[in-house]
């Protein structure tokens, strides 16, 4: 698979072993984070991070940030993006094979390299189960997106 990585400066410390992980399990990376630690705008980074996806670059995208929170909110703000936070093996893989999740976002400070490996796997492992209960949900997650970008546009 082709995977863009994200990172802002609270997720350097963590981008070059996730970056690690990608290699070896045989993926592509798409960088688009930082390699200093200056500060930046994590929604700037989510965004280039994401649009890979969107616009179909890449396969998947991990975001890598201080707690993981704010790439998460972010994510889920772009249009034809679903992402999970990646904090723990069984939610990893479980947002994609139940929500069909197409990133994933880690937080540096919280999920260290041995944990950050594992849900790596799982959530790259992991394929959406395409069941009928599990496609209508992901339809009404999309449906939710157009609802509420028509409700702002209706205001303006």
């Amino acid at each position: 698979m082709r995977i863009a990585l994200g990172n802002d400066h609270a997720g350097l410390g963590l981008k070059e072993h996730v970056r690690g992980v990608l290699l070896r399990l045989g993926h592509e990376v798409v960088d688009r984070g930082v390699d200093d630690d200056a500060p930046v705008d994590f929604p700037d980074i989510t965004f280039a991070t994401c649009d890979e996806v969107r616009q179909g670059r890449a396969d998947r995208a991990v975001l890598v940030c201080g707690t993981g929170a704010g790439a998460l909110m972010a994510a889920n703000k772009i249009a034809g993006i679903r992402c999970g936070l990646g904090h723990d093996v069984y939610s990893a893989h479980q947002a994609v094979e139940h929500d069909d999740a197409n990133a994933i976002a880690i937080g540096a400070w919280l999920v260290g390299p041995a944990t950050a490996t594992e849900v790596l796997e799982a959530f790259l492992g992991a394929t959406f189960d395409n069941d009928a209960d599990t496609v209508r949900r992901v339809a009404k997650l999309r449906e939710l997106e157009l609802r509420s970008a028509r409700e702002l546009t209706d205001r303006d």
